[in-house]
């Protein structure tokens, strides 16, 4: 899950509202219910007065399959964003995306709603969320993020930040190890500390990007 990222962006004082979805050939239908899913527990935030200030920036994060969303969300809907953060862009067709997809449906073609030369279309006539950090993993066979950065640019030249960190496409999926050291700080306990330490060094990475792009004049840890 993307607990620790959500966590960590919490921690720093940014309200969360994760908004997750069931993954469908129509890709239309679930940007709009993520959209629908997200203003619903805004609005009950604010009629709740668990945020009393409606003027707050509002920024989308999205990774993989959830940066589509947050582009058609951002080309086909009137709507106020800051930015949009897209770590691992993928915009592949039915057939590269799901296994054997021709195998069980070899007669008729199985293809998403926008198809991806739709998607892209869309993106270059219509995105509307003018800031955007785009983040790219070294070792990511199926990473799309030149390409996006490609059509951003187009639309906004000086406001598309494009990072290439070391990780890969599962890197901010990754979760925090709570290594218990004991009464005595043993061998073993220095070789766990140090695991845990490369293991993260990534996902840290990641982390610092993000928050530094959200905010240029934070001290990040």
């Amino acid at each position: 899950t993307y607990r620790w990222l959500l966590e960590m962006l919490a921690n720093q004082g940014y309200a969360v509202i994760a908004t997750p979805f069931v993954n469908t050939l129509d890709h239309l239908a679930m940007a709009k219910n993520v959209l629908s899913s997200f203003d619903s527990c805004l609005n009950l935030i604010y009629a709740q007065r668990i945020l009393r200030k409606k003027s707050l920036p509002i920024y989308g994060i999205g990774h993989s399959m959830g940066c589509k969303l947050h582009l058609l969300i951002g080309s086909l809907f009137s709507l106020e964003r800051a930015g949009n953060i897209l770590i691992s862009f993928n915009n592949s067709a039915a057939r590269d995306a799901i296994p054997l997809v021709e195998q069980i449906s070899p007669v008729i073609k199985v293809e998403f709603t926008p198809s991806p030369k739709i998607t892209n279309r869309l993106i270059q006539k219509r995105y509307q969320i003018r800031r955007n950090l785009l983040i790219k993993f070294k070792d990511d066979d199926i990473d799309q993020t030149l390409r996006l950065s490609d059509l951003l640019r187009l639309r906004f030249p000086d406001l598309v930040t494009v990072k290439r960190l070391n990780g890969n496409h599962l890197t901010p999926l990754g979760q925090d190890i709570n290594w218990p050291v004991g009464k005595v700080y043993t061998p073993i306990d220095a070789i766990g500390q140090w695991l845990k330490q490369e293991v993260y060094r990534d996902l840290n990475q990641l982390k610092r990007e993000i928050l530094l792009w959200l905010n240029p004049l934070a001290q990040i840890s």
